[in-house]
């Protein structure tokens, strides 16, 4: 691992973090040329940590050969600039086995995804997380979303048995419950938020001491991205709200209208900008040419 504990929870919790959407080309491949950009063009807007083959990169719709390409472009891509941190998740067998093709590649951490398809009890989404980390010496962060949403008590169980944890990421957006954890379990974790547009909440996280959170429309619009979270970061509530307003609303009204637009429309967002990263695999669909011409009327209103 290339980056410590500390260096880890640093690039955490100070600084805006984003995860690339996954290039497919016209059959649906992996393109490896137009994603070794991508990954460029996030360093090159300073963000803080990547996080590669999560949620809006399509971890579940990406075979083990997609998961080991990805990986082994986005090390030899980014070096070590800044932090790695690849998902896995599924079976407790194969989210050990991703972790293992990430750690072993080169990256700096794994996101653990919450299971999928059934309801699960909290003693065991603990038991279940705990032998994918037990699997691995390298740093994990915890997606608390879906089936795998834990409380603070069950939270900081996890956290004492598993000495690599360093982070809790959110997406559930109950920041009552999340506050809970936060005073309960202390700072032995960083907080990342994690909902889908997580700049609508990130007023609420930051009220509650999460001080950062993980943009998608990083994607196409990183420097409206960075100028929130910069503006948010030192109170300037003016910028704050005329961005919310002005793209953020907007934004999250359109991606409402069909489940699976919050990684629809990044895609759409990034082809708009001149960074086509291809369509997503089913069972995601893309917009309609209504909707991407919407979605292109509220970036030339913020650019």
């Amino acid at each position: 691992m290339a980056f410590s504990v500390e260096q880890m929870r640093s690039a955490l919790s100070d600084g805006l973090l984003s995860f690339p959407v996954t290039d497919f080309d016209e059959n649906g491949k992996f393109n490896a040329e137009t994603y070794k950009a991508r990954l460029e063009s996030f360093i090159q807007h300073d963000v803080s940590s990547i996080f590669i083959a999560g949620g809006t990169g399509e971890f579940f719709s990406l075979d083990e050969a997609d998961f080991r390409e990805i990986v082994d472009v986005s090390v030899a891509t980014v070096k070590g600039r800044v932090p790695l941190i690849a998902a896995a998740g599924r079976s407790v067998k194969d989210a050990s086995n991703f972790a293992k093709i990430a750690t072993d590649a080169g990256c700096d951490g794994i996101l653990l995804m919450p299971p999928f398809l059934t309801e699960c009890p909290e003693d065991g989404i603990v038991d279940y997380a705990s032998q994918i980390m037990a699997s691995s010496k390298t740093h994990f962060i915890y997606y608390n979303r879906g089936n795998g949403v834990l409380k603070a008590e069950s939270v900081k169980a996890l956290a004492a048995a598993n000495p690599n944890m360093v982070a809790l990421k959110d997406g559930t957006g109950n920041i009552a419950d999340l506050n809970d954890t936060i005073k309960t379990v202390g700072d032995r974790l960083v907080y990342i938020g994690g909902v889908p547009t997580a700049e609508i909440f990130a007023e609420a996280y930051l009220s509650i001491g999460v001080n950062t959170y993980s943009s998608a429309v990083f994607n196409f619009m990183p420097e409206m991205a960075n100028k929130f979270y910069k503006a948010l970061r030192a109170g300037d509530q003016a910028v704050v709200t005329a961005i919310i307003k002005d793209f953020f609303i907007p934004f999250c009204r359109l991606r409402d209208r069909k489940k699976g637009y919050a990684v629809s429309l990044i895609k759409a967002g990034a082809a708009l900008m001149g960074h086509s990263a291809g369509n997503v695999r089913a069972p995601l669909t893309m917009p309609t040419a209504a909707e991407v011409a919407e979605l292109e009327a509220i970036i030339k209103r913020n650019v």
